[in-house]
């Protein structure tokens, strides 16, 4: 049966809501953690430590990086892990922890169960353990390293035929003591087994020496390298250990404690010069004596017979200087040079007295005050003569000053004018001297002085 709707049949207008379920961040957060360790777990990864911050509680927190992205760790002070202390920024690190998420900030982190250094850092961690540890066995002790000889005849060398090492050892050899015996026993000097070939060619040169082989260490090197070929069991004088420079990892095999024990069991004396001169390996601190380089070894070894050579060249010239006739003159003219030192000291020394008797008669002098009085005495009357002498002197001068102007004084006045017949008229009331006629007027009485007298009289016109 069909059901008639009418127009007015609109349906539901306030439809149920539909069920939905909220979760809160807590529980969100809940859920991701439990997904992410069900789903991860456990892992290695590895990166580059950078914002490394220690708490004082003993947890480390730190992000692992690499150029793409980042992840947040923690290492917590309870977990037992090696090279904790070795952490540092920068540092690339491989790490096994457990993924997680930290709900307080809704971060996932790494928690670190295992931490293992990589690069040039884990070979620093193992290369201070074994310095360390053969340290601690006697292996490094000053009292047990040999001093080389001073000539040596004849030496094993230990490195690559083929390496610039051993280049540089024959050059320096041939210049400085072309005599001096190499006995190469060639080995590999980087790369895995090479520690262990080092090691073998140190304890064949030994024996080699003892007698114990009955032929050289690879002979037919020998004869290429055009070192001459003698008697088996020959002694050894020395043995030296040697390669060039390069990284860290090339110059490992001489950190390897095979290759320390083979030198420290090794009767004979050995020269380590391993890379340049930064460079130092566990082999170069066994070792009797470490060179900085190749060529720096080669020239310690050389030395005494390099000296020694020098000396014999300067023989004829010293056997000149010390002809009889010749050393004669010098001691005679040493003899001159003393005699005048000899006078030129006594000359000197006589002064200082003179002088240091002298400060002494001043010093005497002053601590003598009767001897100090009278001699002041006698400079206060010297300067009292001195002073009525000065006082005279000055009297004259100025008798003599006052005389002279008075002269000219007299020679300049009045009445040598008028003893020379001429006179002076004056006004009679005023007394003024009339220099004019036309000053003169008809009836006044005039005044007139003579060289002795005065005249008054009266003017007409």
């Amino acid at each position: 049966m069909s059901i008639t709707k009418s127009q007015w049949d609109f349906g539901e207008l306030f439809p149920v809501e539909q069920t939905r379920k909220v979760l809160s961040v807590s529980e969100l957060t809940n859920q991701v953690k439990r997904l992410l360790e069900k789903s991860v777990g456990q892992v290695w990864v590895t990166g580059e430590v950078t914002n490394l911050r220690a708490q004082s509680s003993g947890h480390m927190y730190f992000t692992l990086k690499d150029a793409a992205a980042q992840l947040s760790c923690v290492l917590f002070s309870r977990e037992k892990v090696s090279h904790r202390e070795l952490l540092a920024d920068g540092q690339k690190v491989l790490l096994q922890g457990d993924v997680t998420v930290y709900e307080a900030r809704g971060q996932y982190q790494l928690i670190v169960r295992a931490v293992e250094l990589q690069g040039v850092g884990a070979l620093q961690i193992a290369f201070e353990k074994l310095k360390q540890k053969l340290a601690a066995e006697g292996l490094f002790a000053p009292e047990r390293k040999r001093p080389l000889p001073k000539y040596p005849q004849r030496i094993g060398l230990v490195t690559s035929p083929t390496g610039a090492a051993i280049r540089d050892v024959l050059h320096v050899v041939q210049r400085r003591n072309p005599g001096l015996e190499i006995i190469l026993a060639p080995c590999r000097v980087q790369g895995e087994g090479a520690a262990e070939e080092i090691a073998a060619a140190i304890k064949l040169l030994n024996e080699y020496s003892e007698g114990g082989v009955t032929r050289r260490p690879d002979l037919e090197t020998q004869r290429e390298l055009g070192a001459r070929v003698t008697r088996p069991s020959e002694r050894l004088d020395l043995i030296l250990v040697t390669r060039g420079g390069g990284s860290l990892e090339d110059l490992w095999a001489f950190n390897e404690e095979v290759v320390a024990r083979a030198i420290f069991e090794s009767v004979i004396p050995v020269v380590s010069a391993v890379g340049h001169e930064i460079d130092f390996t566990i082999s170069d601190f066994v070792a009797d004596v470490r060179a900085a380089t190749p060529s720096a070894a080669a020239e310690i070894i050389t030395e005494g017979v390099f000296a020694s050579r020098q000396l014999v060249a300067d023989l004829a010239q010293r056997m000149a200087r010390a002809h009889p006739r010749r050393r004669m003159n010098e001691l005679l003219q040493q003899l001159d040079d003393l005699q005048a030192g000899l006078l030129r000291c006594t000359r000197q020394g006589t002064k200082e007295r003179q002088v240091a008797w002298e400060n002494l008669a001043e010093r005497l002098l002053r601590v003598r005050p009767a001897q100090l009085l009278k001699q002041r005495r006698e400079s206060l009357g010297v300067c009292q003569r001195r002073l009525r002498e000065l006082a005279h002197v000055c009297l004259r001068n100025g008798r003599s000053r006052f005389e002279a102007a008075e002269a000219r004084l007299r020679l300049l006045g009045p009445e040598q004018v008028l003893a020379r017949g001429y006179s002076i008229t004056m006004d009679a009331a005023t007394g003024r001297v009339l220099h004019k006629a036309v000053e003169v007027k008809a009836g006044q009485k005039l005044r007139t002085r003579l060289k002795t007298g005065e005249v008054f009289s009266r003017a007409e016109e």
